[in-house]
């Protein structure tokens, strides 16, 4: 792995780089939290000011997160990204973005499965756990009053059987008695079938449609884009990033990530606490 550090001295490779960087079209995927937001939800001044350099300098920069819909516009608008398309939902919802617009985006496509076999299979094993899922509407339903700041409104009061016969985009288990090691051990122990999912710091679990990934979604939009694969960038942190992370041409890891996740990485950058996305993005600017 390759950790980028500002103190670089830039040599023959990196000027070269450099001279590359500004005649080529990168497409750049960022994941949000735990990589353009630490775990509190800030977005620091040199993360955001490098962000928006790249989107000024005509780069395609989307964001790609397991975030919905309404959680993830104000992103949007703090890196200054007006045209172009993102991904959330980890890929289950992509958008169009486009100041002309009513609403300047459009949902361009929704992935959309039946959760009631995962939830009942989950709830089996994991009574206690809390459940949200995000319906085809965008409506957030969840049990025992379920709430998280990634869902971007407030989760109506549903009990489990009104679940059962939602049609969700994005299904959310989340459990206050299981390590995430306990967590990811009863979900292998499940078998999951025909979902998507991902497990995260806590013992949180993301669920989407069968093949659905940011990857897959981002896949999509290179073909649209016509962007060539070594053109892509995408920078992640968490165990939904794992596939993005292999899919780009160039994948960088933030330095705080699990072993899992470098794994599957080209390069590890800095921490979060240490602005690691604002360093790769500088790289990409003459």
């Amino acid at each position: 792995m390759t950790t980028l550090t500002e103190t670089t001295v830039a040599g023959i490779d990196d000027q070269r780089i450099a001279s590359e960087n500004s005649t080529t079209k990168f497409m750049v995927a960022l994941d949000v939290d735990g990589t353009l937001v630490d775990h509190d939800g800030h977005m620091s001044v040199p993360v955001r000011e490098a962000a928006q350099a790249v989107v000024a300098a005509g780069h395609d920069v989307l964001i790609a997160t397991g975030r919905s819909l309404n959680a993830t516009l104000p992103i949007i608008e703090q890196i200054g990204i007006d045209r172009g398309y993102a991904v959330c939902c980890n890929g289950g919802v992509t958008l169009r973005l486009d100041p002309d617009l009513t609403d300047g985006y459009e949902i361009i496509h929704k992935a959309t499965f039946d959760p009631a076999p995962a939830l009942r299979a989950l709830r089996q094993k994991l009574p206690t756990a809390k459940y949200a899922l995000e319906d085809e509407d965008g409506n957030f339903l969840s049990t025992e009053r379920f709430q998280d700041a990634s869902f971007g409104v407030e989760a109506i009061g549903v009990d489990f059987q009104t679940l059962l016969e939602a049609t969700a985009v994005r299904l959310v288990v989340f459990s206050t008695e299981n390590t995430p090691e306990e967590f990811t051990a009863t979900i292998q122990e499940i078998g999951l079938a025909g979902v998507t999912y991902s497990v995260g710091w806590t013992a949180w679990l993301d669920i989407a449609a069968a093949g659905v990934t940011k990857a897959s979604a981002l896949e999509r939009l290179r073909g649209q884009l016509g962007t060539e694969p070594h053109s892509t960038v995408a920078i992640g942190d968490g165990r939904n990033d794992i596939e993005m992370l292999g899919w780009a041409g160039r994948g960088v890891a933030m330095g705080q990530a699990p072993e899992e996740v470098i794994a599957a990485a080209d390069e590890v950058t800095h921490s979060v606490f240490d602005d690691g996305a604002a360093h790769v993005l500088r790289s990409l600017l003459p």
